[in-house]
Parts: C-alpha cells; sequence; structure tokens
C-alpha cells in the first residue's frame, strides 16, 4: 500500500510537470493555469495520503502494540489534518 501511495504521487507529479511544460510552451503560464495544475497535483496528494494511511491501519491490525497503536494515532492526525487543509485549499 505505501508502494501505490508512491506510485500516486509519481503519477501525480508527472502529471503537473506535463501540465507545466504545456502551459509554458503554448505561453499560458499565468496564475489561473498555475492553480489549476496545483489543484490536479494537490488531489493525487489527497488519494496519496488515504493509501498511505490505509497502509498503516493494516500494518498496526496484523500486530499491535500499545507502542504502534499510539504512533498510529499521531500519525492519522496528522494526515487527516493535512487531508482536511489541502481539500479546503482544493475547494477554495
Amino acid at each position: 500500500m505505501t508502494s501505490l501511495a508512491v506510485f500516486v504521487v509519481a503519477l501525480g507529479a508527472s502529471q503537473a510537470i506535463a501540465a507545466l511544460l504545456k502551459a509554458i510552451a503554448n505561453g499560458q503560464a499565468t496564475g489561473l493555469v498555475g492553480r489549476q495544475i496545483w489543484l490536479r497535483f494537490a488531489t493525487w496528494i489527497l488519494l496519496a495520503l488515504e493509501f498511505a494511511l490505509a497502509a498503516d491501519i493494516l500494518r498496526t491490525a496484523v500486530a499491535p502494540t500499545w507502542d504502534d497503536i499510539s504512533k498510529l494515532a499521531v500519525i492519522a492526525t496528522i494526515r487527516t489534518m493535512l487531508n482536511y487543509f489541502l481539500a479546503k485549499d482544493i475547494m477554495a
């Protein structure tokens, strides 16, 4: 699952780079186009964060210790906050 999250980010990054290079080549590299590229990339990042959180949950479910559970709680909180603020930025 973690490798899937890395793949999703790499796919999103390559799509964003291609869109940016296309915008520069066409002379359309404006703030609005840059924002659209960022929003598409942010969507990929949100998906990757979901996969990464799912991987951590599954890893902890296999052989949980209190240390693993507390680490998962901290990671889940941080990733949930990242998802919330990134989704809020996308909606703006």
